[in-house]
Formats: C-alpha cells, sequence, structure tokens
C-alpha cells in the first residue's frame, strides 16, 4: 500500500505542476523517478523492491507495449512510407552503429568480455522519444521530425531484441536459437496486424456499431487481446503492439482519434507508475559499486554515442541542421532497455549484476538529461511554449463565473 499512496501522492503533485512543466526544464517523469529514489531501500525504505521482483518486470513490460501501441497509432501506413527515408537511415545505420560504439568502450572502461559488451550495446540501443514529449508529442514540431523520432522508437525495440537475446546466449555459451527468435519477431508483426485488422474490418459491418462513450475502449480490448496473445504464444509483443496501432490508425482513423486522447492518458500511467518502481531500485549502494569506468561509459553513451551515430546516419539527407540536432541529442533511453536488462540480470550470466547497473545508471542519466531538455530544444526549433496553460491565477481580463 505505501507504494500505491506514494504513486498517487507524485501523480497529484505531477499533474498540479504540469502546465509548470509544459514551459520549463521541469520533468514530471523525473518527479517520479526522484520519488522512487526516496521511497526505496536507497531512501527512506517505505518500499523494498528488488530488480528480479515480478512487479518490475509486469510494469515496464506493460508501460513499453502501452506506450507503442500509443505511438504506433501515429505512425499509419501513409506516415510510415513517407518518413521512411530518413527512419531506415536511424534503424539500418544508426541503430548497429550505436550497439557497436557502445560495446567498445565498454570492454575498455568496465572490464566486460567482448560477448558481454555487445550484450550492453544492444540492451542500450533502443531509444524512447516519450521522454521527449514537447517534441514528438508537439503537432507545430516540424512533422518530419517528429515521425522520424516515432516510427524509430517504436519499431527499434523490437529490432534490438534478437541482438539482445543472441549475445545474451553467447555470453552465457548456449545455442542463440536465431530460428526461434526470428519466429517470434514474425509472429508478433503477424499477430499485430492479423487480429487488429480483423477487428477493424469487422467494424464496418452494420450491426458492429459501439455507443460512443465507449468507443475509445476498442482500441483498448484490442491492445488488452494482442498483449495476451503474443505472451501464449511468445510473439514479440512490441513490434506487435506498434503494428497493431499503426494498423489501427490505417484501416479505423476514427477509432484511433477517439482513442488517442484515452491512450495517450494510460501510457502516461503506465509509464509513471514504472518510473516510480524503476526509481526504487536506483540505490546509492548499487551505483558505488560502478567506478569511474562504468560512470564515464554511461555519459559517453548519453552525451557522444547516441548524436554521434544519428548525425553520420542523417548526412545528406533533406532535415535542417537545428532538426539534425533535435533528431541526434533525444535518443533517451527507456523502458525497452529496462525490460531487457531485466533479463540480463535474470539469464544468470557472469557480469549480470554489472550490466544491470550500467543499463540502471544510463537510463537514470538519460532521463534526467532528456526530460529536462525537451522544452529548451523545442525553443530552438522556434517553437512556443504550449498556450492557454492555467496558471491558478484569475486574469483581471476575464469574466469570472456568476457575474
Amino acid at each position: 500500500m505505501a507504494l500505491v499512496f506514494a504513486f498517487g501522492v507524485v501523480l497529484l503533485v505531477s499533474v498540479s505542476l504540469s502546465g509548470l512543466a509544459a514551459r520549463t526544464v521541469l520533468s514530471t517523469a523525473l518527479l517520479f523517478l526522484v520519488a522512487g529514489a526516496v521511497i526505496g531501500d536507497g531512501g527512506l525504505g517505505l518500499v523494498s523492491i528488488g530488480p528480479d521482483d515480478d512487479l518490475v518486470v509486469m510494469l515496464a513490460d506493460i508501460a513499453l507495449f502501452t506506450v507503442l501501441f500509443t505511438d504506433g497509432q501515429r505512425a499509419n501506413l501513409p506516415a510510415l512510407r513517407d518518413g521512411w527515408r530518413l527512419s531506415g537511415r536511424a534503424l539500418g545505420l544508426a541503430m548497429p552503429l550505436t550497439m557497436v560504439l557502445i560495446a567498445v568502450p565498454a570492454h575498455w572502461l568496465a572490464g566486460l568480455d567482448w560477448p558481454t559488451a555487445f550484450l550492453l550495446g544492444a540492451i542500450l540501443s533502443p531509444t524512447d522519444p516519450v521522454f521527449a514529449s514537447a517534441i514528438v508529442g508537439r503537432t507545430d514540431v516540424p512533422l518530419r521530425l517528429r515521425r522520424l523520432l516515432n516510427v524509430e522508437s517504436g519499431l527499434n525495440d523490437g529490432l534490438a531484441l534478437p541482438f539482445v537475446l543472441i549475445f545474451l546466449a553467447t555470453a552465457a555459451h548456449r545455442d542463440s536459437g536465431i530460428e526461434h527468435i526470428a519466429w517470434e519477431l514474425v509472429l508478433g508483426l503477424v499477430l499485430g496486424i492479423a487480429i487488429t485488422a480483423a477487428v477493424a474490418l469487422a467494424w464496418r459491418l452494420p450491426i458492429l456499431t459501439a455507443e460512443p462513450r465507449l468507443q475509445a475502449l476498442g482500441p483498448l480490448a484490442i491492445a488488452v487481446t494482442l498483449y495476451g496473445a503474443c505472451h501464449l504464444t511468445h510473439a514479440n509483443p512490441y513490434l506487435a503492439a506498434f503494428a497493431a496501432g499503426s494498423t489501427l490508425a490505417t484501416l479505423d482513423h476514427v477509432s484511433a482519434e477517439r482513442f488517442e486522447p484515452f491512450g495517450d492518458l494510460l501510457s502516461e500511467a503506465t509509464k509513471f507508475a514504472a518510473l516510480l518502481v524503476f526509481g526504487a531500485l536506483i540505490t546509492p549502494d548499487r551505483l558505488s559499486h560502478l567506478g569511474v569506468g562504468g560512470w564515464v561509459l554511461a555519459v559517453l553513451a548519453i552525451l557522444l554515442v547516441r548524436p554521434a551515430a544519428m548525425l553520420v546516419s542523417l548526412l545528406r539527407t533533406p532535415l535542417t541542421k537545428p532538426e539534425r540536432a533535435a533528431a541526434a541529442w533525444f535518443g533517451p533511453k527507456g523502458f525497452a532497455s529496462v525490460v531487457y536488462g531485466l533479463l540480463a540480470l535474470q539469464s544468470g550470466i557472469p557480469a549480470s549484476e554489472v550490466v544491470f547497473d550500467l543499463v540502471a545508471v544510463t537510463i537514470a542519466l538519460s532521463i534526467v538529461l532528456h526530460s529536462s531538455t525537451d522544452v529548451p530544444i523545442a525553443r530552438k526549433l522556434r517553437v512556443e511554449p504550449m498556450d492557454n496553460l492555467p496558471s491558478g491565477k484569475h486574469d483581471a481580463g476575464a469574466p469570472v463565473s456568476g457575474q
């Protein structure tokens, strides 16, 4: 109950300060991360959670699935087709380059063997622009930049998983089972498209009409069904989630539009819950074991590796210099890395604790830096802060209710 109470209090504070956060570097995501650290074993000790706790795995998994399903609805087939040149560069060049550029210093700075170093690179290669909401969530930010970041983050989570599993098996000296991994990816893609397409086409029948106030629950029902189907069949749930969202937006844009406000709130709530729990895992004892090399590696991964890999992949593209800089900077590490880091921790490989600690520190640093710089970067793109936000003060020129 202490965890539920803490979530309610921090959520209340975050909502109350959300207008201020939209105009300044204050970050609601950071509030939940810090709150988790305060109530966890490294702080007041009100909540005791271990990285192998089922609650941690479940929340991270659900949060990532929910975010990808919602993001997928912003990337229908025409949007994917129009933005594929840029997204393809990010996925086909920047992502593997990021993996390698993290693995090399991980070997020399953190003392990891090469299979484990490449495992760490694979875990930290996905991005999660959900923390850069002032960029991805703003309609007045250049569309091609939003599409690039959204499609990249939606697809690279699932695409990183095969590399994570292969390097994990190699580090544990087991058969990687590439055929099985490929089957899970394909099955996730097929389920995401097939289940959603079947439902969206069935909704066109005159007899299947939803009451307007319940219409937003239709996509939610698809998401819950798909989530269960993926875990029952061992299909890749992350590719399935993004594919389902994109398919729904392509075949039934009305349902997607009705679901969007509810979906955004749902993904925000699951994201915040996962951040609170994740923050509770970050303790001084865990951080003190990293050493100088581990901290340097985390800083390099955020400040150098991602920007360099993305800038190289975007050479000779129509993006302006500010747009390239924004795309290069906004490579936040999020829930996919949390989930994959937990897989490594639970695998029993010799350096599993070190890998998880490096992942945790890098994600925490990413959340601090990226979620607090989205508004300044948006201003650099000549995007004004949100208008008409409540200030809590009465406007002298506005009519007062009841007068």
